[in-house]
């Protein structure tokens, strides 16, 4: 059977501060709340945000790091797995989802707050996502562009 693949990457705010506890084993553990927001258009051509919100944890020395620079607000880039869980409540069985993070970006800071926009890694790989996602009023997502065969031509033209 071949291995599989669980890999989530988010881009989005915090809707509260970082939430940090330390373990009976002396082990950090971070709990956040991610939202992430894209704007759709109805058939009636308006648009809406639909806001989804995310459970992500952090673990270790990163977890205890972290906690002293995010805030509400703060705009970052997640990558990570998903990770399911059960407990029972009122005797009914319950599952829970979240987000173990490997890697954390800080893509900004806190909106309004004039912080610079370059990112800053606080996991293993480089890289950013570039800037941070203001508040206030977004004009809607340009359009995608056409599809380019690059000249219609042959597999002859492609230029790879």
């Amino acid at each position: 059977m071949a291995e599989g693949l669980n890999k989530v990457m988010l881009l989005g705010n915090l809707g509260q501060d970082p939430e940090l506890k330390m373990l009976p084993s002396g082990q950090a553990v971070m709990r956040l709340r991610l939202a992430t927001t894209e704007r759709r258009q109805d058939k009636a051509g308006n648009w809406t945000d639909h806001t989804e919100w995310h459970s992500v944890t952090v673990w270790g020395k990163r977890a205890e790091a972290l906690s002293r620079i995010l805030a509400k607000g703060s705009t970052i880039f997640i990558e990570g797995k998903l990770r399911t869980s059960s407990y029972e409540k009122n005797g009914e069985k319950r599952y829970s989802t979240e987000i173990t993070a490997d890697n954390i970006i800080l893509s900004g800071g806190r909106r309004g707050d004039g912080a610079s926009d370059a990112p800053r890694s606080s996991g293993g790989s480089s890289g950013g996502s570039g800037g941070s996602q203001g508040g206030g009023s977004r004009p809607p997502p340009a359009a995608e562009p056409a599809f380019d065969t690059f000249g219609g031509g042959g597999d002859d033209d492609i230029p790879f």
